[in-house]
């Protein structure tokens, strides 16, 4: 496996005949090894970069918590057979200080996650272009516990005209539900028992959604789960559609994304669940 820090040397790594790219802020977990995994099985080349994207972060103390292991994170890389690791240090994706010119979310970055943390999906889709060009890969992988994210992405990708497959890799989770990411290694034990709360709630507000009942009722399942945790302050629970992200209307019917984000203790979490409404619920 080939560690290469600056775009230029990324230019020069050799590229078979396809490649897939793997994008991460490191902190690496099963998840992304899943993405990598499913890389493997589609592309000759996997490349996983990994960069902690300061433009996306509306709270610096946040950023800096972040954490960071990229020792740790190459030796997880290298055992999945990973090809090319691009970890490039912020003065090498912008030479000029924060970019002059930027992506905008739009629509989609005004709501759920865009409204609690604004800007975040402008400086998330601008260095996923940038990552997009350098990379010259063919398929890209997002894990769709970031299901904004993923939609956002893909709607960029289709409004440019950009031309590299956008491939969504299923949430892996833990065996009790709880969703994988870097930021669960912040949840204390008690907490960490809390946090299972959101995919409890998910989960029956998909099992409302099977039984019949309208997206209404699919919200009132999940609120009453998630008014029965402790230690759990909600930001949103919210059933939206999922091309835009835009909350859908009680007499809504097809598929759904049912999205949740709360803070367990200083922690804030994220997770979602497809479902489809059908209605006719008596």
């Amino acid at each position: 496996m080939r560690v290469v820090r600056t775009h230029d040397d990324l230019s020069d790594a050799a590229r078979p005949e396809t490649r897939a790219v793997v994008m991460t802020m490191g902190a690496l977990h099963e998840g992304h090894l899943a993405l990598v995994r499913r890389a493997r099985e589609v592309a000759e080349q996997v490349l996983v970069t990994i960069f902690v994207n300061p433009l996306q972060f509306n709270d610096p103390v946040d950023f800096e918590r972040y954490p960071r292991a990229l020792e740790a994170d190459c030796a997880l890389l290298a055992s999945e057979g990973v090809d090319l690791v691009y970890a490039p240090e912020a003065k090498d994706l912008y030479p000029d200080g924060e970019p002059m010119i930027t992506v905008s979310a739009g629509r989609i970055g005004e709501v759920l996650e865009g409204a609690h943390r604004p800007g975040h999906f402008d400086g998330m889709l601008t260095v996923v272009l940038k990552l997009l060009v350098l990379a010259d890969s063919d398929v890209a992988l997002f894990g769709e516990k970031d299901a904004q994210q993923l939609i956002a992405i893909r709607r960029m990708c289709r409004d440019f005209n950009v031309p590299v497959e956008i491939a969504g890799v299923p949430t892996v989770r833990e065996p009790d539900g709880l969703a994988l990411s870097s930021r669960n290694r912040f949840l204390t034990a008690d907490e960490r028992e809390h946090a299972v709360s959101l995919s409890s709630a998910l989960l029956e507000g998909v099992a409302r959604a099977q039984q019949g009942d309208t997206a209404d009722g699919v919200l009132a399942a999940g609120y009453d789960v998630l008014a029965r945790a402790d230690g759990v302050v909600l930001d949103y629970l919210a059933v939206v559609d999922p091309a835009s992200c835009e909350s859908v209307a009680n007499d809504y019917r097809g598929e759904v994304i049912i999205a949740v984000a709360a803070k367990v203790g200083s922690t804030r979490l994220i997770d979602n669940m497809h479902a489809t409404i059908k209605g006719g619920r008596p």
